[in-house]
């Protein structure tokens, strides 16, 4: 129950009281501010008051030693003007840089805990104030009145992977908002043209574009994709249209709302794994105020572990980390009413705090089990930059879902006509289950992908044979070198018409296969459309056209955009695709696996032609079975095709055939029934059929 609080001290003429030690970071009560943070090894902590953008605090306010509990300082502060001021920290404490102890009272320590970070409105504006990181008071009073979360299966998801910014920040977009928030929410009827059901926004907590900033031949390159995380509670308010002091956060909700009332849930990338700070060389404007030996995973001199790739690791089954993400994540769904999370380098998160691998990281089982967190999508990149590997054995509980990366590299190489991976493929297309045992992991452990914002789009897969980075600056040293791409003849644009028509056919190869595999599926935003970075598969510095969706070419590959359409509305309306829990009336198994004979696999090196069969009860009529047929051939030949026997009274009726011309690829109208169940599929073109019941 409220209660008026009122002043019990005077701290530098300001009037205090003792805080509420439970309520974190800074939040309005009743006649004034509730300041609270923590640190274990500080001796003293003081909190610095700024007027808006000021360098220097008008207002320093120790806090006195009896408003500490623990290891907690809170303190309320009376009569602030929420508008009127910016704060942060300093504290005090032992300095010894072997055992990881780098207090510094003449630095400005910005709270973990902060709803919103100063000076990073404008992007690609540098800070006068080099690292000097302030916080802002938020005002967390959006109502969301009778909003209902989503309940959909994972399994039944169809990501769509984008960058805020890159989505609309070209003026091809049409959007009045470019680069923002509200310019996606201007994008939400065509999102729901597309089909998907999910959008998967890349980091959009607070981050500095800034911190890497540099030229290269006269550009100007930045921290694009925004992995390097400045303050886990923040949005990045560059992202904002409308920057509104002290309302931050109020156009992200707003979009978050309308994408679900418009049957889209939101899942947002998250970097737990490393932060801004970097290493010894990086900035110090956070954690290393704080307890930099706690927060942080250190050698035993002190220095910086590096599994993220990115300078430092956050210690995170460390009990206090630990209890820092789960604050975070349970922020993050209460206040923003998100769906889900992809943790990037999630393996990280396994880690003890010597960085040897943990059989059940306490981290990842307490979000397991987490009450709040209880019907929100928790997704695992199951890999980390320090070599640990755990796609298919990443601790789950039955919780955690992964990208599957073994089906992006193994469909890469099949669907390009590789050698001796019918089988991988086979396996990828039904569930993985080689990968994620049904009785442990069920349908929803898979997120399948062939693209993503790291590497190739989907256009320039089949476009490049290597990478194109050289604009990145490093002399195209950065970047993956294991593409599985083919140029299918030519390294770039090309006039030559044998060339695009087959990079388009595979494009649609990919994306059909993608679709009508078993598990939740992701996809790069662009690829709809055959978006191109030029080769270029590392675009994480690239604020350029390189990065940004071009939606000219959405006009140009409108054939593709039609394809990917009926592709989605084709696996949501055969539900045996993601789900075939219903047992068939007839024999047929839930799934099976064909070669070119039916029920044949008799799968060797040479086998490029596999057929997968979904069978199951009609979830709308259940004295009718839904039974779908996907096949590819990879082959560069056209290969004969026996699809299977079907029960009395139905025929396969074909709804796709990529071996077609551009304008006759989709064949469900055009009545095509395969009554001697035989089909010559052209080289390198994928099918789909649907057994019909005839009179």
């Amino acid at each position: 129950m409220l209660r008026d609080l009122k002043p019990t001290d005077k701290v530098c003429g300001y009037d205090v009281r003792p805080g509420n030690y439970l309520l974190n970071g800074a939040t309005p009560v009743r006649g004034g501010v509730n300041f609270t943070i923590h640190s274990v090894y500080a001796t003293s902590c003081t909190l610095l008051l700024f007027k808006p953008q000021a360098r220097e605090p008008y207002a320093r306010l120790p806090f006195p030693e009896s408003y500490r509990i623990g290891n907690t300082y809170s303190m309320i502060v009376f009569n602030l003007e929420i508008n009127d001021f910016e704060y942060a920290y300093s504290f005090d404490g032992p300095h010894d840089e072997n055992k990881g102890l780098i207090f510094d009272k003449n630095k400005y320590i910005l709270d973990p805990y902060a709803k919103a970070v100063t000076g990073q409105s404008g992007w690609g504006e540098k800070q006068a104030n080099d690292c000097v990181y302030k916080a802002r008071v938020v005002f967390d009073d959006y109502d969301w009145g009778n909003f209902k979360k989503s309940t959909r299966p994972l399994e039944e998801l169809i990501i769509y992977e984008m960058h805020v910014r890159g989505f609309t920040q070209d003026k091809s977009s049409g959007v009045n908002n470019p680069g923002t928030f509200a310019g996606i929410r201007e994008k939400i009827p065509y999102l729901k043209e597309l089909g998907i059901n999910a959008v998967e926004l890349m980091p959009i907590f607070e981050f500095d574009e800034m911190g890497a900033y540099r030229t290269f031949n006269g550009k100007q390159l930045y921290d694009y994709w925004g992995y390097n995380t400045v303050c886990f509670f923040a949005p990045n308010t560059s992202y904002e249209s409308d920057h509104e002091h002290n309302r931050e956060g109020t156009e992200l909700k707003q979009l978050i709302r309308e994408l679900n009332e418009n049957g889209i849930e939101v899942i947002l990338d998250v970097v737990f794994n490393h932060t801004a700070e970097g290493n010894e060389k990086g900035p110090f404007f956070s954690f290393k105020g704080l307890d930099n030996n706690i927060y942080y995973m250190l050698t035993p001199d002190g220095k910086y572990y590096n599994f993220s790739g990115c300078g430092n690791v956050l210690n995170c089954n460390q009990p206090i980390v630990q209890q820092f993400i789960l604050d975070c994540l349970r922020y993050w769904v209460t206040e923003y009413r998100v769906d889900g999370f992809r943790f990037d380098l999630a393996s990280i998160l396994g880690r003890n705090e010597d960085g040897s691998p943990m059989d059940k990281p306490p981290l990842l089982k307490s979000l397991a089990f987490d009450p709040i967190l209880g019907n929100v999508k928790l997704i695992a990149e199951a890999w980390d930059a320090g070599g640990l590997y755990q796609v298919g054995s990443f601790p789950s509980w039955n919780r955690w879902a992964e990208w599957n990366g073994k089906y992006r590299d193994d469909l890469r190489r099949f669907l390009k006509g590789d050698g001796y991976l019918a089988w991988d493929a086979a396996h990828r297309l039904t569930g993985s289950k080689d990968l994620y045992d049904p009785a442990y992991r069920g349908n929803n452990a898979s997120v399948n992908f062939l693209t993503c914002h790291d590497g190739f789009t989907l256009y320039d897969m089949y476009s490049y044979n290597e990478k194109h980075n050289y604009q990145n600056g490093w002399n195209n040293t950065d970047g993956a070198n294991d593409n599985n791409s083919w140029n299918c003849g030519a390294e770039g644009e090309t006039s030559d018409p044998y060339v695009n028509e087959l990079r388009l056919k595979l494009c649609k190869n990919a994306f059909a296969t993608l679709m009508c595999s078993k598990g939740a599926a992701l996809f790069l935003a662009g690829d709809e459309f055959c978006n191109t970075q030029f080769g270029n598969n590392n675009a994480y510095c690239q604020d350029s056209i390189i990065s940004w969706l071009d939606w000219s070419r959405k006009e140009k590959y409108s054939d593709v955009f039609e394809f990917f359409k009926y592709m989605i509305a084709f696996r949501k309306r055969f539900h045996v695709i993601t789900d075939n829990n219903g047992v068939a009336t007839c024999s047929f198994p839930p799934e099976s696996i064909h070669s070119c004979i039916p029920w044949n696999t008799d799968f060797d090196g040479n086998t490029r032609m596999i057929g997968v069969m979904y069978a199951g009860a009609d979830k709308n009529n259940s004295s009718l079975d839904q039974i779908v047929y996907f096949g590819i051939n990879a082959y560069w030949e056209k290969v004969d095709v026996e699809l299977p026997a079907l029960p009395e009274g139905y025929v396969w009726k074909l709804y796709v055939d990529t071996g077609r011309s551009a304008d006759n690829v989709i064949t469900e109208h055009k009545n095509i029934y395969l009554y001697n169940r035989r089909i010559a599929m052209q080289g390198r073109t994928v099918m789909a059929a649907v057994a019909e019941k005839i009179n």
